[in-house]
């Protein structure tokens, strides 16, 4: 079972790859997780974006910027 960087095991209920080459996955974490049917994606612009299984989200837009919103709303923004 994958892990993901948070150490939390998860089960792929979906991936593939849209005719843009853009590539995607569900995660199932089970009912104990704040956020159970969490994804991500991965752009071929080196973008790509992740909603947690902790209700947090980030976004690294490829360009050297990043947004990350924790559960609770806050967050961080960085732009180059």
């Amino acid at each position: 079972m994958p892990k993901d960087n948070f150490g939390n095991s998860y089960n792929v209920t979906s991936s593939g790859t849209n005719s843009q080459g853009n590539s995607y996955d569900s995660r199932d974490y089970g009912s104990s997780a704040s956020n159970s049917n969490a994804y991500h994606y991965s752009n071929t612009d080196g973008s790509y974006y992740y909603s947690n299984s902790n209700g947090s989200t980030y976004h690294n837009d490829g360009a050297g910027g990043a947004t990350y919103t924790g559960s609770d709303g806050n967050g961080w923004s960085t732009k180059k």
